[in-house]
């Protein structure tokens, strides 16, 4: 299963942005990663620069290496309305990234790893695949099994302020509801700098 391993505090310092992680090494410096951080040549970000880091955040939020966010970009063309918003509406519709929404698990990697291993169901059936794409009034669940396991239902970290997705803490199970429209998702991601990039 193909997915980032590498150091995630880098990341962070990359994009200046907890995206991964705690963040925590923000707080000591705010400097890119590198041997020579902060003090490169080059002062201005070429437009091209700043469209291609644009796509590494929101590949790095969401968890979604090349290939695959690549094709979520050409199916979110291929869709009528704004091709960013789409591709905003596809990633967020993915069952690993709904998983960590409803707060069935504390971060992105972690819900994957529930979803990988098992334990979530969607329209009762066991789905094992972190990349599904949910459609409006599928309902997801723990299995059985997993709700009487406290190391998973122990994993929970809340349900937030999202409103196209319900959850009942007491059931261990909750509806997608909707697509979101862009406004409502709080991720910091200019999805216009990732069409223009992928425009050229």
């Amino acid at each position: 299963m193909a997915r980032y391993t590498g150091p995630k505090n880098r990341i962070c310092r990359i994009f200046g942005e907890p995206i991964l992680g705690s963040g925590k090494s923000l707080g000591k410096s705010s400097n890119p990663p590198g041997q020579h951080g902060a003090t490169r040549k080059r002062k201005t970000a070429s437009e091209y620069s700043v469209q291609l880091k644009e796509k590494q955040k929101a590949k790095y939020t969401y968890g979604v290496l090349e290939k695959q966010f690549r094709n979520t970009y050409f199916e979110a063309a291929r869709l009528k309305g704004a091709t960013g918003e789409n591709l905003i509406k596809l990633l967020e519709a993915r069952l690993d990234n709904t998983v960590y929404r409803m707060g069935i698990a504390p971060t992105r990697p972690a819900a994957r790893q529930l979803v990988s291993h098992k334990h979530i169901m969607v329209n009762g059936t066991v789905v094992n695949v972190p990349s599904y794409s949910l459609k409006p009034g599928d309902v997801i669940e723990l299995k059985p099994k997993s709700k009487a396991n406290p190391i998973v239902t122990g994993m929970g970290r809340g349900k937030g302020k999202i409103n196209w997705v319900d959850w009942s803490e007491s059931e261990f199970k909750g509806t997608y509801i909707t697509h979101p429209e862009r406004d409502s998702v709080p991720e910091n991601i200019k999805e216009q700098l990732i069409v223009e990039l992928y425009s050229k």
